[in-house]
C-alpha cells in the first residue's frame, strides 16, 4: 500500500478495506496500549481488550463514522471513553479522572531523592518524578509530550477548557523542575553544610 494519509486510510477502511483497518490498527496500538496503561492500574489484558473493543466498534460503525481530523486524538478518545465506561459499569469504585483535580499526593523529600539516586539512566530518573506526580498531571503530561497532542486536545480528552489543561500541563512541569532542581540543592547542603 503506498503512502497515504492518515484520512486517506480512514475513508478506504470506511469502505470496507480490510488492509488499510488492519494498517490503522498497526500504526496506532502502541499509542493506545501506552496511553490506556496510564489510565488505569489494570492488567495489561484488560487495556488490549479495551483496545480490541474499539476497533470492533469501529468496524461495525465504520460507515456512519465521520473522518477524523486527527486519527490518533480520535483513537485515544474512544479509548479512554470506553475503559471509563467498562470500569463504570463493573462497579468498581473508580473515580473519573476529570474529577480528580486536587493533588492529594505531596512526595517526601528524601524519599525521591533515594529513588532518584536508585534509578539507573535519565529515563528511569524522569519517569520516576512523572509518577510522583498527581494523577492528573501525569495524565496531562503523557498526552503532551509523548502523544504530541495538542492543548485543545489534551483539553476535551480531559474535559476541561483549553487554558486548564496548559495550567494542567505548566503545573505539572514547575514540579518536575522543582524536584530536578531538589538533588541539587540537596548536594550543596551536604558539601556546605
Amino acid at each position: 500500500m503506498p503512502e497515504l494519509t492518515e484520512q486517506e486510510l480512514w475513508k478506504m477502511f470506511q469502505d470496507g478495506d480490510e488492509e488499510a483497518y488492519t494498517k490503522l490498527y498497526r500504526l496506532y496500538i502502541k499509542n493506545m496500549y501506552r496511553y490506556g496503561s496510564s489510565l488505569v492500574a489494570a492488567s495489561d489484558a484488560f487495556v488490549m481488550d479495551c483496545i480490541h473493543d474499539v476497533f470492533t466498534e469501529m468496524w461495525i460503525k465504520r460507515e456512519r463514522l465521520s473522518v477524523p481530523v486527527h486519527v490518533k486524538y480520535y483513537l485515544l478518545k474512544a479509548l479512554k471513553t470506553r475503559i471509563i465506561h467498562l470500569l463504570e459499569r463493573k462497579e468498581r469504585p473508580f473515580t473519573p479522572l476529570s474529577e480528580i483535580d486536587a493533588e492529594i499526593f505531596d512526595p517526601d523529600d528524601f524519599e525521591i531523592l533515594e529513588e532518584l539516586d536508585m534509578a539507573v539512566s535519565r529515563q528511569d530518573k524522569l519517569n520516576v518524578l512523572i509518577a510522583k506526580l498527581p494523577q492528573r498531571q501525569q495524565e496531562a503530561i503523557k498526552l503532551r509530550f509523548i502523544e504530541n497532542l495538542n492543548y485543545s486536545q489534551i483539553a476535551e480528552i480531559l474535559q476541561m477548557n483549553t487554558q486548564s489543561a496548559k495550567n494542567l500541563v505548566f503545573r505539572a512541569i514547575e514540579k518536575l523542575r522543582g524536584w530536578i532542581i531538589l538533588p541539587v540543592l540537596h548536594f550543596f547542603n551536604i558539601f556546605l553544610g
